[in-house]
């Protein structure tokens, strides 16, 4: 089979089993966040294929929970753990299958798969090449967004609170209650740590204009985390790729300067003079770890993608031109894009046929420019 600029649709980790050892160079990817969103990925089996499984399920957690209380916050996580202890459609017995990551009963659940979904990546690297993960925090008590449209409870309307508010799975932490920040990035940090990757880097990714939230009781979000990790200790990474613009009468502090030829200082450690280490202005410096990137949200879905500015110096700084950039969660295809933007071939999994849709369609449009941009060399 042919792995060069291919999306391959099916679950993760099992696509991953039969990808053959090393044919990447490095893995760029964002893996769906715990508890923020359905992908709309599951499938009923049995039951009544006439029932509208989601209405029956609403119209029980209304009955049981929120028919006389209202919707404060105490009956939401009530409704939670009910729809958690939901294992069939109250309406019809119908069961529900899912391969989706991010909708796990606990934070070490969800750990856990990921654990499993990258322990295959290894494989499937280069021993010199690396993973690079954007990932974000959530908690313990947030919803699931889904779709609520039109849909009646007991034949009569769906109340608009309800629709506004619905019913979440269950992602109340036991041990730690309601309200409490998981810590999803460093948990999977740490847990990849332990499986044998060496964690190289912590990249905070800085939101200018990050999303409001309705919160009164601690600050808004506005970051998020990407993780550099490496098969082993020496991996390729250029470094050069992505330096960035020093500022004004930044000096080289004596970078490449032989020790016999520098004065020697006054100091109780007798280092290198000043007026030496000063001697060079420098343009560039060695890129920092906090990027600000506007968040650039995909017209076409009703998920965000990363920004291709994110991704960007991940891929320059990872990978050689030619080399074979990864996305075992490719979405809509924004590792692609910046891959073949840079003379790079991709590789990529995405569980849901449609965002694969959606993603082809967009590097369709890249590989088109590029044909009549550089004559049919691309």
């Amino acid at each position: 089979m042919n792995f060069v600029n291919q999306i391959i649709t099916g679950d993760a980790f099992a696509i991953l089993q039969g990808l053959p050892d090393g044919i990447v160079q490095m893995c760029v990817t964002s893996p769906p966040y715990y508890g923020l969103r359905d992908y709309g990925t599951g499938k009923w089996v049995d039951g009544n294929p006439g029932c509208d499984h989601e209405a029956a399920i609403e119209a029980w957690l209304y009955r049981n929970f929120a028919q006389s209380a209202g919707l404060n916050v105490g009956i939401r996580t009530q409704m939670s753990a009910g729809r958690a202890q939901l294992k069939a459609c109250p309406g019809c017995g119908a069961t529900k299958e899912d391969n989706q990551i991010g909708l796990e009963e606990t934070p070490e659940a969800y750990i856990d798969r990921l654990v499993a979904v990258f322990r295959e990546v290894w494989r499937v690297l280069r021993d010199d090449g690396t993973l690079w993960v954007n990932i974000g925090d959530s908690y313990s008590d947030s919803t699931i967004g889904r779709k609520d449209a039109h849909r009646t409870i007991d034949g009569k309307p769906v109340s608009e609170k309800l629709k506004s508010h619905p019913a979440p799975r269950d992602r109340t932490n036991r041990a730690l209650g309601p309200k409490q920040l998981l810590g999803i990035p460093w948990r999977l940090a740490f847990a990849l740590q332990a499986d044998g990757w060496i964690l190289r880097s912590d990249i905070i990714w800085h939101k200018p204009a990050a999303m409001p939230e309705s919160v009164t009781d601690r600050p808004t979000s506005a970051h998020e985390h990407i993780f550099l990790l490496a098969k082993q200790e020496r991996y390729f990474y250029d470094a050069e790729a992505i330096k960035e613009k020093a500022s004004p009468n930044t000096h080289s502090r004596g970078r490449g300067m032989h020790p016999k030829t520098a004065a020697a200082g006054s100091g109780i450690k007798a280092n290198s003079s000043f007026e030496s280490a000063i001697r060079e202005v420098v343009p560039y410096r060695n890129k920092r770890n906090v990027w600000m990137v506007a968040s650039q949200p995909y017209p076409e879905s009703h998920f965000a993608t990363f920004p291709p500015k994110l991704i960007e110096p991940c891929i320059l700084a990872g990978s050689r031109s030619g080399d074979i950039v990864f996305d075992p969660f490719m979405g809509a295809g924004t590792t692609a894009l910046v891959a073949l933007q840079h003379g790079r071939s991709f590789l990529g999994i995405e569980l849901n046929p449609e965002y694969v849709k959606l993603a082809e369609k967009r590097i369709a449009t890249v590989q088109q420019h590029l044909w009549t941009t550089t004559g049919g060399a691309a």
